[in-house]
């Protein structure tokens, strides 16, 4: 990458309302033309969403786009939107015993509404405050519940079974600490308690272990920062077997998304750790331990991100795609979304750029911390505007460019193409509005945007 040191929130601001005017047209959109009695809304073919059977994790995205347009524009009809759809539809997704995306899915959801009654942007109504709690809490504790002991801790397991330790489900840890922060557990056998904090501590510490890599000789492919998408365990003795990867090329390859994922991942979650109080880590372990692990893997994450995607930041979908040598010095220019040989994925980009100023702002916008934070903007200020922002009404996706499984062959490839381009996803349009959102609360001095903002007092 090459980092636009000149660059500001404010300097943003006159792209991220046309954004935010496009986002609304789309949201309709979808609305309105949307059958979702086949389904979620998944990615668009040719513009138009359509569904794709695999989990269930991104209709939470879909009626959280609108929570999250409501929050930026304030205009009514997308927060009864958001509301109302969240009531009639998002159930199901609280008690999901077979997915690992509650952290996707519920907070989107009724994490983002309770956030907007806790700011004071909705009005406080005691009943439709409790339900949104009550609905955290069951998602909490269903998500713990979905667990493989390992030696020296534990994981929450992938959608593959209990072997399976997935690098993207670090985001779900969101949904377990803000459930403990409501007073909530999970209830086991015997009546034991099972403590949401320690499983949430100990995925993330498995994740930071086993999913990214630090060039301390691990393997052949050992590089600072990397990660796999899929880490594999023999769950007989807990012992770790090998990377692997569902959508990335290979296990030993970096699939750009789910690097994304880890950043934002470990980055937010140092900020919950930093406002939280040393002795609530106290039957864990040390939080300064636990701060200077996920540091690690953050500034880890970040680090690979900035030094394996081309100049502009927006990242091919694997760093390790078999064909990106065809490209030539691909990392010295601009990323091509419509080359002949390998994809861009623009999601990726949305998620990192999170990650890295949620980072950057952590260790202060100075030094170290403004690399990271100057990054991000630099990755924001591609992404608003052409050809990654969808201009076109016809359109419904609002960040175009993204991949969902480059190795099945899921993606549309329009015609006259060798490669799938000019899509939108459903992840993609959520996170690039998330992003957004961060810096559009930023530029207005509004509270500082965090998923634990629906807990008042996070530190207590």
């Amino acid at each position: 990458m090459q980092i636009n040191h000149e660059l500001t929130p404010a300097g943003l601001s006159s792209r991220l309302v046309t954004m935010w005017q496009l986002s609304a047209g789309k949201i309709v959109d979808i609305d309105k033309h949307f059958d979702t009695s086949k389904g979620a809304p998944v990615f668009t073919i040719a513009g138009k969403y359509s569904t794709r059977g695999w989990t269930e994790w991104t209709q939470g995205f879909q009626f959280g786009s609108a929570i999250l347009q409501y929050d930026a524009t304030g205009e009514e009809w997308f927060l009864g939107n958001g509301r109302d759809q969240t009531v009639s539809k998002m159930a199901p997704h609280v008690s999901h015993t077979g997915v690992h995306d509650h952290g996707f899915n519920n907070l989107s959801t009724y994490g983002n509404l309770l956030r907007l009654m806790q700011e004071g942007k909705i009005p406080r109504n005691e009943w439709e405050q409790n339900f949104y709690e009550l609905a955290i809490k069951v998602s909490g504790a269903v998500q713990a519940n979905r667990w493989t002991n390992i030696r020296n801790g534990g994981f929450i397991y992938s959608f593959n079974g209990p072997h399976s330790l997935f690098v993207d489900t670090i985001r779900s840890c969101r949904i377990l600490m803000v459930s403990h922060l409501m007073g909530h557990y999970l209830p086991g056998e015997n009546d034991r308690k099972i403590s949401l904090l320690e499983r949430a501590v100990q995925h993330m510490v498995s994740t930071a272990r086993y999913s990214v890599f630090y060039g301390e000789g691990r393997d052949s492919y050992d590089v600072w920062g990397r990660t796999a998408h899929e880490a594999i365990f023999n769950t007989n003795d807990g012992n770790f077997r090998c990377p692997n990867s569902q959508q990335g090329y290979t296990g030993f390859s970096t699939w750009t998304r789910g690097l994304a994922w880890a950043m934002l991942g470990f980055a937010e979650e140092l900020e919950l750790l930093a406002a939280m109080p040393g002795e609530a880590f106290e039957s864990i372990g040390s939080k300064n331990e636990l701060m200077e692990i996920f540091l690690k893997a953050a500034r880890a994450t970040c680090d690979f991100y900035i030094a394996n995607t081309p100049s502009d930041g927006i990242p091919y979908w694997d760093t390790g795609a078999p064909n990106l040598h065809r490209l030539g010095d691909y990392l010295l220019k601009p990323a091509d979304p419509f080359n002949d040989w390998e994809p861009v994925d623009s999601s990726a980009a949305a998620i990192g750029a999170q990650g890295l100023l949620r980072l950057g702002h952590l260790l202060g916008k100075s030094g170290e911390g403004r690399n990271y934070w100057q990054a991000g903007l630099t990755i924001m200020n591609r992404l608003l505007e052409e050809p990654y922002l969808s201009t076109s009404p016809d359109h419904q996706g609002l960040l175009l460019h993204s991949i969902y499984h480059q190795p099945n062959g899921w993606d549309y490839v329009p015609p006259g193409s060798r490669i799938a381009n000019g899509e939108s996803s459903m992840w993609g349009d959520y996170h690039f509005r998330e992003a957004a959102l961060y810096l559009t609360r930023m530029i207005r001095n509004e509270g500082y945007y965090t998923f634990f903002g629906s807990v008042k007092q996070p530190g207590q």
